[in-house]
């Protein structure tokens, strides 16, 4: 087979012979293949477009032509790339120095190979699919994407934030849409080196592409009398002098409100009391074949699953109005009936609950990748190479946007309620952590600052906060910062809706359905249309007339998936936003919170030097160039959801969005722990479960110090340590512990945040990523590395006083606290008492520990505890500038890099890098050597090697 190379520079010589052929054409930064289309629907033109030597475009339509859509997510490339062109008699390549990627002329099916010829992934044959789909008007396809599995041993990560507490998501499937405490990036990352981008924002299904399906689909149903056709549901009411209520349920799927009522739930019984009940639902379950069957639970309130006489789900327990998903898995028999039960405790007035379920796929197809997307264009997705996972994240901001440097102010800590309700309970808790000596930078203003019948007015209720700019003048003084909660929501009866509405700028329908929310007696409302670029410039003014004023440092947008209602189907949902300035909502569905995170950044980039930051509910690809840290939304207090923020977060970092956080302690708290704490204050007595609420809150504080973004946050009890426990309690002192602790390292974490900027770092990161080749890590959700040196591992058990670490290969590990040396390859048990989170140290890491602080930027660091930590040749770059500026952006910071060389115990302190007005020019470095033989744990007041710094390099022998 004769194959023949053209340079891009000599392709015009040769273009002509290949355009007769018609088998493909140059395009716009590459090769249109034209495909010789089977069906209707067949795919017509695939197009490879070079974004930069290891990002290719790849695109694919039925059409005569390619869609002209502007990409919400990808910035526009600005140079051209250098790539050549090699056709075979079934084949043409496009190749860059880094990456080859083949089309054949018979399918246009896409593989991808690396500088030395090895297959990196491949698109399986056949697996591209269009559906012609047409909504108010527009038409699309429904598509969808398969890719071979090569490697049965892949991790893949990313696709987002989701609550099931999964973390590889090779061959496990995963519903891409926005929702409160559900965050969809259709962006992963792999193990082999690669990422996909899926440039879609409609509703996506990564894995399987239906929909679960219902119980009585799947099995043949049996009641607990042995009736085929339904499972016995029994209705049990708190009150004794109520009916019990038995049913025949030939489905458990009671997850939705009725559309337009908004007040029932789809299927539940409407004549009954749900709050104190008791729900069973039992019988037997038939499948028609053998294998794993992958059950999706969506619960409120307590809710247990038992099938074949095991609890396949322990009890777990969500708030009614925000119930959650959970996923599980359970292998049967074709023909052997087994008994499920299914016990709930529906824990409010209004329930919801449902079981579906995935029929077994074979393990080979299972496997593939596949991407499925309701309605686009076209497909379109880009390939990323890299040489390691964070260079493929690299691509990924290449693609999308870097992200800012955070101000340094973001990266202390933040306190946080719902709510403060009054300017005197902000002041006097700020003040309060000032008395009591705990480092503190922001305090949150949250929803209901304004009049009960104002929202959307951007007004303080002059009764409860009479002078709002004086209550944030007041924090300034104290050193301290305000965020406030911005809603893309507006009553009816406020001006600033009236100004969206005029323009046509206000979603329609909610207004129309008479959606009011849960406000005093309920209030009419909608959201105005973050997809139109005039409308958000509109959204821009109204907050700058009238919270910049006040000012407010920082801006906080729930509900950004968009929210206006809770517990309603998927198409309900789209229909309260469209159509959107774009087009229907089914097209851009998940691109809301993007869109929004715009409007706000560049507002205020426009008006000021102050570096922006942005807290969203919901994220989406790209959201990080906006200067926006996503939060997992209102999860619940549980060490279940503790235990889930993990592998949530972990996964969030790797879809290329690094700032990120939680509410320490969970927004949604259980009945049990309300009324504890109510008993406490009533009467000082811990009791057993205000004693967990104490340790849960510890556990989930010493988690929080290490995230990227350190924040406390929810429902009542009060979250602020002083009113968790008193002084001399151990929950008070760990918590205050790693508050110090959390400043002690500002130097390391604010040098991660621009190494994040400037290198396309990420600083949560999932072991995976700095151990890839030791395939241990791949499945390790529950532990992770903290920047290059800390390893991180929370206690998410109750009581527990020890838990299991895996240290990687490697490396060796140091105990943070002891500096006891560990060898890396094994997995642990390691202490783990009621105060200490266990944390460990990297061989060849170097620390930079600043002094005691009660804000990020209460002193410069003129002594900077260094620990090395020896076994390895180490290296880190300490990073300094202003601070809160954009001049970071000309060019004014300053760097000095650190290296060990551990065969001869030396440290290398370089020559500083450029310089910034107000930089510290003379400073001593106090150098601790923490080594096998000399173990040494962290301190404050630990004597090392006292060096002066002036700005030219050194070397010191330890």
């Amino acid at each position: 087979m004769k194959s023949r190379t053209i340079t891009a520079s000599l392709l015009t010589a040769m273009l002509l012979a290949s355009c007769a052929a018609g088998r493909y054409e140059k395009s716009e930064r590459g090769i249109t293949v034209n495909i010789a289309a089977e069906t209707e629907n067949s795919v017509r033109k695939v197009r490879l477009q070079v974004i930069d030597d290891k990002i290719i475009r790849v695109s694919a339509t039925p059409d005569k032509k390619f869609s002209s859509d502007t990409s919400l997510v990808v910035i526009p490339p600005r140079a051209n790339v250098e790539y050549t062109i090699a056709e075979t008699d079934s084949t043409v390549s496009l190749s860059t120095s880094q990456l080859t990627a083949t089309v054949s002329f018979s399918t246009g099916d896409v593989k991808f190979y690396n500088k030395d010829g090895r297959l990196i992934v491949a698109e399986a044959d056949g697996g591209r699919e269009f559906s012609p789909i047409e909504v108010e008007g527009t038409k699309g396809y429904t598509v969808r994407q398969v890719f071979e599995s090569l490697d049965k041993e892949e991790g893949i990560y990313g696709l987002g934030q989701h609550q099931s507490d999964e973390f590889n998501y090779k061959g496990k499937n995963e519903e891409l849409f926005q929702y409160n405490t559900k965050v969809s990036v259709p962006f992963i990352v792999s193990t082999d080196n690669y990422g996909i981008l899926w440039d879609s924002y409609s509703l996506c299904r990564f894995g399987n592409p239906e929909p679960y399906k219902q119980l009585g689909q799947v099995f043949k149903l049996y009641d607990k009398d042995g009736k085929e056709g339904a499972l016995t549901g029994t209705y049990v009411p708190a009150k004794a002098e109520e009916p019990t209520i038995v049913q025949r349920e030939d489905s458990i799927y009671f997850e939705h409100l009725i559309r337009k009522e908004l007040k029932h739930v789809v299927n539940l019984p409407q004549d009954f009391n749900y709050q104190g009940s008791h729900v069973t639902y039992e019988g037997e379950i038939e499948p028609s074949e053998s294998g794993e069957f992958k059950f999706i639970l969506y619960y409120s309130g307590y809710m247990s699953v038992f099938i074949d006489g095991k609890e396949v789900v322990p009890e777990r327990w969500r708030t009614a109005w925000n119930p959650n998903s959970y996923k599980f898995s359970v292998n049967l028999e074709a023909g052997k009936r087994v008994p499920v039960k299914i016990q709930w405790e529906p824990n409010g007035a209004v329930a919801y609950c449902g079981l579906r379920v995935y029929s077994p796929v074979d393990d080979k197809e299972q496997m593939q990748m596949s991407w499925w997307g309701e309605m686009q264009s076209q497909i379109d997705y880009y390939f990323i190479y890299g040489e390691d996972m964070d260079d493929v994240i690299h691509g990924y901001r290449t693609l999308t946007g870097k992200a800012p440097m955070m101000a340094k102010w973001v990266m202390g800590y933040w306190q946080s309620r719902e709510k403060y309700n009054t300017s005197d309970e902000v002041l006097s808790t700020f003040a309060e952590f000032r008395r009591r000596g705990i480092p503190i930078d922001n305090i949150v203003i949250d929803w209901l600052h304004w009049k009960q019948d104002s929202w959307g007015s951007h007004e303080f209720d002059p009764e409860r906060f009479p002078d709002p700019k004086g209550m944030v003048d007041s924090i300034h003084n104290m050193n301290g910062r305000v965020m406030i909660s911005v809603w893309p929501k507006f009553y009816v009866t406020t001006e600033h809706y009236k100004e969206f509405d005029k323009n046509g700028w206000m979603y329609q329908l909610p207004v129309k359905d008479s959606i009011r929310d849960w406000v005093g007696p309920g209030y009419l409302s909608s959201f105005y249309d973050a997809y139109s670029p005039d409308a958000r410039k509109l959204f821009w003014k109204q907050i700058e007339d009238h919270y910049v004023p006040v000012g407010m440092d920082a801006w906080w947008m729930d509900a950004s998936e968009p929210n206006i209602r809770d517990c309603t189907d998927l198409q309900y949902r789209k229909d309260l936003i469209t159509p959107t300035a774009l087009g229907p909502s089914t097209k851009y569905f998940n691109a809301y919170g993007l869109m929004n995170a715009d409007a706000i950044y560049n507002g205020q980039r426009g008006i000021n030097d102050n570096r922006v930051f942005l807290l969203t509910r919901s994220g989406f690809a790209g959201q990080q160039r906006y200067s926006t840290a996503t939060w997992s939304g209102d999860i619940a207090t549980r060490w279940e959801d503790m235990k889930a923020q993990i592998s949530a977060g972990l996964n969030f970092a790797a879809s290329g969005i690094p700032w990120w956080s939680m509410d320490i302690g969970g927004f949604c708290v259980e009945d049990r722990f309300v009324a504890a704490a109510a008993e406490f204050d009533k009467t000082g007595r811990e009791t057993p479960d205000m004693k967990e609420w104490r340790e849960l809150n510890t556990r989930w504080y010493q988690f929080g110090a290490f995230a990227p973004m350190f924040r406390a946050h929810g429902q009542w009890p009060y979250r602020e340590i002083f009113n968790i426990a008193p002084e001399n309690h151990p929950a008070y002192k760990s918590v205050v512990y790693y508050t110090n602790l959390r400043y002690d390292l500002m130097p390391y974490i604010y040098s991660l945040a621009a190494k994040t900027h400037f290198d396309d770092y990420t600083i949560m990161r999932p072991m995976v990523m700095d151990f890839t080749a030791d395939k241990a890590t791949r499945n390790i959700g529950d532990q992770y590395m903290f920047g290059p040196s800390l390893l991180v591992a929370p206690v998410y058990t109750y009581g527990a006083t020890s838990r299991e670490v895996y240290f990687p290969e490697g490396a060796d590990w140091y105990d943070f606290y002891t500096g006891k040396e560990i060898n890396g390859g094994q997995t642990l048990k390691v202490a783990a008492p009621y105060e200490r989170i266990p944390l460990f140290v990297r061989s060849g890491s170097i620390i930079p520990f600043g002094p005691a602080m009660q804000w990020s930027a209460e002193k410069p660091a003129d002594m900077i505890n260094l620990y090395v930590y020896a076994g390895e040749d180490g290296k880190f770059v300490l990073y300094e500038d202003e601070n809160t500026n954009y001049n970071y952006e000309k060019g004014q910071y300053a760097m000095i890099p650190f290296s060990w060389n551990d065969e001869t115990s030396t440290l290398t302190i370089g020559k500083r890098a450029g310089q910034y007005p107000g930089m510290l020019r003379n400073r001593k470095f106090n150098i601790i050597k923490v080594s096998e033989k000399t173990p040494v744990g962290y301190g404050r007041d630990k004597k090392g090697v006292v060096v002066a710094y002036n700005g030219e390099a050194k070397n010191v022998k330890l």
